[in-house]
């Protein structure tokens, strides 16, 4: 009890003090903190662009995992351990050194990705991925893919294999295929793995911001400016500590009520 009290009420009572207030000056401001927040049209950028990663993360980081999932729990797989540590090979390397990494894939000049489609005759569709403002937040989706899909695909490996086997050879003697065994029993009874890894995905989408700062820091132009980034950004360059308490309990209300949402239409109240 005393662990959730200091470690999670008391921070987040703090910072919901703190976006009443001017802290420069010290004193109450009450809702203006918030007026500014919703009328300043960085933030409102930075919200659509978090809106959007949300829904290219859960369009991809969903529906792909759960193919993986299921070919490494089928007989096709032949060495399913091996094919295991190469998907999650990604995930343990730190998002700074995977920016890093992707500026190279993505440079104009030196890059592999420009250097690959020239080579393939492709040169026509050479781009420079970061610094092109309707690209730039499309080319970090893809990074973060590259990431965690194997994350997101070993979660539901485990789901798939907590499925009891009477279930399934039912079904094989019944004469239902393996799409109609994975659609009708396998999904359904991993269903709450399914929505825990829907919920980590829509909180990462709004938590987002090292994925940003290594490779765009938020440019060009704003184009890919993130919740995260903007919040790092009026805290400690801005010095603006109430604005960033805003934004803190805006990104907070959001994915609060993304996941609750989840656990409603999913007709569950448990994760």
């Amino acid at each position: 009890v005393l662990t959730v009290i200091f470690f999670w009420a008391v921070p987040i009572a703090n910072g919901v003090l703190l976006s009443f207030q001017d802290v420069l000056q010290d004193k109450w401001v009450g809702l203006d903190n918030y007026k500014r927040l919703l009328s300043d049209k960085i933030f409102l950028k930075a919200l659509f662009n978090s809106t959007r990663y949300m829904i290219g993360t859960l369009v991809l980081l969903i529906p792909f995992p759960m193919l993986f999932a299921t070919l490494l729990n089928s007989k096709l797989m032949k060495k399913p351990g091996f094919f295991k540590s190469i998907y999650f090979l990604p995930a343990l390397v730190s998002l700074t050194a995977v920016g890093m990494m992707f500026n190279f894939i993505y440079n104009p000049q030196l890059g592999l990705l420009n250097t690959f489609l020239k080579h393939v005759g492709l040169a026509s569709m050479q781009q420079t991925w970061l610094g092109d403002k309707n690209l730039a937040i499309f080319c970090i989706i893809a990074m973060s893919q590259w990431q965690f899909t194997g994350y997101i695909t070993l979660l539901m490996v485990v789901a798939f294999q907590n499925v009891s086997r009477d279930y399934i050879e039912a079904a094989v003697i019944d004469g239902a295929g393996p799409i109609r065994r994975a659609v009708s029993i396998i999904l359904p009874l991993a269903k709450e793995q399914l929505i825990v890894c829907s919920i980590i995905t829509v909180i990462g989408a709004f938590k987002l911001f090292t994925e940003v700062y290594s490779t765009t820091v938020g440019g060009p132009g704003n184009a890919s400016q993130v919740l995260g980034l903007f919040l790092y950004q009026n805290a400690f360059l801005h010095d603006d500590m109430g604005m960033a308490a805003a934004t803190g309990v805006l990104i907070f209300v959001i994915t609060v009520t993304a996941s609750i949402f989840q656990l409603k239409v999913s007709r569950s109240g448990e994760i």
